[in-house]
């Protein structure tokens, strides 16, 4: 009965295998009605799984619906001998380098189709901004979705409602419930989707910083270690990185400004946004994590996450001796051009623009407001979690369930931490509806962001490694 499970998890007691898949199960057929799906959410968040009910609900979860199987049928007909990769990230702002990471690892001989989300809260969402291409199809039907995976090696869409269905009432029962932040259920939830995608391999990217959903390092350190192990005990090959979210990831926050941004990135062009043209990628940023300048203008830290990401997954699907050689790899890939065409395939294929390269359709803000420096200085930090918040008060986010999304708005030329600055030199630039909202939007950037009298120590893009086995 429910509520003798409800009972037993709010008294302490560690759930038997058979007792968190009958809770599973209740999810999907109703036996648990939402107030007790909610108590049970309630009684997980303040007494805890260990790791054993953990990897059982992870796994019951991933069972509650289809789990696609790349290695039979029309599906392997989609990768043939490629292996099956993907990357989930915990969010953030300005966080798109799913947008490049698929077609690049796709470039290397890799099979990526990547199920992703929407945004949350302050974090900006991969289906939110792959919407801003006119056309493109989040919610292909299975051939379609194996086509576009066989002609591209990649495709960004969202979960099918038969995917980890029991997942997506519980989730939604958390939202409303003060029930979120729960450790066990952030990893039941995101392993769960990635386990019914049918992967071989997992990155996590996981961050840490003022703009993470994980601010502290050792909260973010313990969301990785789960992750981690639960995907491993769970059979699916996992490693995380811990990464910096103290500012905005790259020079835009907003769905068709991160989109651009993300072209101009893989085709090697200086954009809108502040990104560059294309130089010697490879030989710039590869030797190391954190050192080298790339001389091709790409946003530094956006490049070294990305490549960094990249080598990780290649390394772990067998296509590189280690991740630096799988960094190489990918830097190749994207300096010959090879991950931009990857992109562009996958765009046609599920509907977006036929040339995205050279003419993507995005829409523009009809608003534009320069945010001006008021002294000089440098910029020594940022609140990023109130600069996605702006985004998110602009139109670019949803403030209630069910809000339409203004693909349009959003900040974009970021100023970075670190940077000097001259009284009157911009620090971002507004994109916007309507004047009011952008003036808005400009107090909130000149509140978000702090200017020093001295320069202050950058924190790595990259800050740990966490590793399992399975």
């Amino acid at each position: 009965m429910p509520q003798e499970l409800i009972r037993a998890k709010r008294d302490g007691q560690p759930l038997s295998d058979a007792q968190v898949k009958a809770f599973v199960q209740g999810l999907v057929d109703g036996r648990f009605a939402d107030a007790q799906a909610g108590a049970m959410a309630m009684a997980i968040l303040l007494r805890g799984m260990n790791r054993t009910e953990t990897v059982a609900l992870t796994q019951a979860m991933t069972h509650s619906g289809r789990v696609l199987d790349w290695r039979s049928g029309p599906w392997r007909e989609a990768v043939g001998q490629r292996p099956v990769i993907d990357k989930h990230s915990t969010g953030g702002v300005g966080d798109k380098v799913s947008l490049m990471l698929a077609p690049l690892l796709a470039a290397c001989g890799a099979a990526v189709p990547m199920i992703s989300g929407r945004g949350l809260g302050h974090t900006g969402g991969t289906l939110d901004k792959l919407e801003a291409l006119p056309g493109y199809n989040t919610t292909p039907d299975d051939a379609r979705f194996q086509q576009v995976v066989r002609a591209a090696g990649c495709a960004i869409v969202s979960a099918s409602a038969d995917l980890a269905p029991a997942d997506r009432r519980l989730y939604a029962i958390r939202d409303v419930t003060a029930t979120v932040e729960s450790l066990p259920l952030i990893t039941a939830s995101i392993l769960s989707k990635k386990l019914a995608a049918g992967l071989q391999g997992l990155v996590l990217d996981v961050k840490t910083g003022s703009g993470a959903v994980m601010p502290g390092l050792d909260d973010a350190r313990a969301l990785a270690q789960s992750l981690v192990e639960v995907a491993c005990a769970a059979g699916l090959p996992a490693v995380a990185l811990l990464t910096n979210m103290d500012s905005v990831l790259g020079t835009t926050a907003g769905n068709a400004l991160e989109v651009q941004e993300a072209l101009d990135f893989l085709a090697g062009r200086r954009g809108a946004g502040g990104a560059g043209g294309m130089g010697d990628v490879a030989r710039s940023t590869v030797t190391g994590l954190d050192t080298g300048t790339p001389a091709d203008g790409r946003d530094p830290r956006l490049l070294k996450l990305t490549l960094a990401l990249a080598g990780e997954c290649l390394a772990l699907a067998g296509l590189a001796a280690d991740a630096a050689a799988g960094r190489l790899r990918a830097a190749q890939a994207l300096q010959d051009g090879s991950a931009a065409e990857g992109f562009a395939r996958m765009v046609a294929g599920l509907g977006g623009p036929a040339d995205v390269l050279q003419q993507a359709g995005l829409p523009r803000a009809p608003v534009q407001r320069e945010v001006l420096a008021p002294h000089s200085g440098w910029l020594t930090g940022m609140d990023t979690r109130a600069l996605g918040m702006a985004v998110v008060a602009l139109g670019g986010g949803r403030q209630r369930p069910g809000d339409a999304v203004d693909p349009r708005v959003g900040l974009s030329h970021m100023a970075q931490v670190g940077q000097a600055l001259a009284i009157g030199q911009p620090l971002a630039r507004v994109h916007a509806a309507e004047a009011a909202s952008a003036e808005a939007a400009v107090q909130a950037v000149l509140a978000a962001c702090r200017i020093g009298e001295a320069p202050v120590h950058t924190v790595p893009m990259v800050r740990e490694r966490v590793t399992g086995t399975t």
